[in-house]
């Protein structure tokens, strides 16, 4: 049996397979390039605030749909306060943040609950479907410092940052596709040894860095809905020290990462901080009227 430089090919009735010329190789590849490109070009969309042109497939409609199942699920499945003093804030601080976002608001119908948990986590879906946990509380600290955070997540379903992920993700499986045609020839331990090296760069070279900027662009977002909305922004840069301290160095390198190192975060919060005050003495001039107090 002749050994080729990459192992053993693969025989059919005795015989070596025929590998595939570099130029059949190019064909998948190719007609993936061509419609990579249609599929980027025809599914535009522009973020608001910021500009952005962003690859999204699926409709509002779908996306709203998608977003109302899952928050049912999880609320059936989770400890949902549905009444008391935490659940009154939050939901005046998400009303105030729904109302300072109604330009940019596509129609949702906003629901604010509470979910009992240890997380320090919030979330918003697609809808405008909404939630917080309550262990999100001590780290929030007081009223703007869980608005920091109730705005960064209405960014994100308001910036259909989901959509656009399952768009990139369905981009990358289809690239995978055409890649594993294009060395379908290949043995085994080639294919693999090709087809991981393309997973890794997927992972690391598109949907992470992907997911950062979406995280940053939920920030700079959420920012400015929290000026807006009077209250005080100059507690993000601060929530995000506490966060730090909360995680006690326990942050993987940013480069593996979904979400920006704090570090990164408190940088760009300070350097978006005059936009922010000024737009929140637009709104609410020099003295705004907002919640003030610690939980």
């Amino acid at each position: 049996m002749r050994i080729g430089p990459f192992g053993r090919n693969r025989e059919i009735g005795g015989q070596p397979r025929a590998r595939m010329s570099w130029k059949m190789r190019l064909i998948p590849l190719l007609l993936f390039a061509i419609y990579g490109l249609y599929y980027y070009a025809s599914n535009q969309e522009t973020v608001p605030l910021t500009g952005r042109s962003q690859l999204v497939d699926i409709t509002r409609e779908q996306e709203m749909a998608l977003g109302f199942q899952s928050y049912r699920e999880i609320l059936s499945q989770s400890q949902v306060i549905t009444e008391g003093q935490v659940v009154e804030l939050v939901r005046t601080i998400g009303d105030r943040l729904a109302k300072a976002a109604a330009d940019v608001d596509p129609g949702f119908e906003w629901e604010f609950n509470v979910i009992k948990s240890e997380q320090a986590n919030a979330f918003a879906l697609p809808g405008g479907k909404t939630a917080v946990y309550t262990g999100l509380l001590p780290v929030a600290e007081n009223h703007s410092g869980l608005a920091v955070v109730m705005g960064h997540e209405i960014a994100h379903a308001i910036a259909r940052h989901g959509a656009e992920r399952m768009a990139h993700q369905k981009l990358v499986q289809i690239g995978t596709l055409a890649a594993s045609v294009a060395v379908g020839d290949m043995d085994y331990d080639t294919q693999r040894m090709v087809m991981g090296a393309l997973g890794v760069g997927a992972q690391f070279g598109v949907l992470l860095p992907f997911s950062r900027d979406h995280e940053s662009e939920a920030d700079y977002m959420g920012l400015l809905f929290v000026a807006r909305a009077c209250f005080d922004p100059t507690e993000a840069p601060k929530l995000w020290e506490r966060m730090g301290e909360m995680s006690q160095g326990r942050q993987p390198a940013e480069f593996m990462s979904t979400h920006p190192n704090h570090t990164t975060r408190i940088k760009q919060f300070q350097e978006w901080m005059p936009e922010a005050l000024a737009l929140r003495e637009q709104y609410c001039g020099t003295h705004p009227n907002q919640p003030t107090g610690n939980f």
